[in-house]
C-alpha cells in the first residue's frame, strides 16, 4: 500500500483525524500539541496519526494535501488546515460551525471557555 492510499485510507476510517507530529497524549511540538489539546478540550474523538514515526506518512501527507506544514486535521475527509487556522476557526466560532455542519459531538461549553479566555 502507497503512502497515499495509506493516508486516504486513514481520513476513510475517522470523522476526525489530526496527523501529527507524536500523539494526542504525548505531542511532540508546540503546533501539534496546540491542534490536539483544542480537540481534547472541547471533547472531540478523533484519530492521531503521527508522522514521526513514518517517514513516508510524514511526506506523503504533504504532498496529498498540498500543504507544507504538520499538523493537518481532516473533519469527515475535508483537509481543514494546520494549527493557525485551527486556532482562528476555534477562536472565531468558524469550528464550532464546522463540526455541527459535518455531525461531529464536541463540546460547545468548552468551545465557548477557549474563547472567553481568548477574547
Amino acid at each position: 500500500m502507497s503512502a497515499k492510499e495509506k493516508i486516504q485510507s486513514t481520513i476513510d476510517s475517522a470523522d476526525v483525524v489530526l496527523f501529527m507530529k507524536g500523539s494526542k497524549s504525548m505531542p511532540q511540538c508546540g503546533f501539534s500539541s496546540r491542534v490536539a489539546g483544542v480537540l481534547n478540550f472541547m471533547g472531540v474523538e478523533f484519530s492521531d496519526v503521527d508522522v514521526l514515526s513514518d517517514p513516508d506518512i510524514r511526506q506523503g501527507i504533504k504532498d496529498f494535501s498540498d500543504w507544507p506544514t504538520i499538523p493537518q486535521l481532516y473533519v469527515k475527509g475535508e483537509f481543514v488546515g494546520g494549527c493557525d487556522i485551527i486556532t482562528e476557526m476555534t477562536l472565531s466560532g468558524e469550528l464550532d460551525q464546522l463540526f455541527e455542519t459535518k455531525g461531529v459531538t464536541y463540546n460547545k461549553e468548552a468551545a465557548d471557555k477557549i474563547r472567553e479566555a481568548n477574547g
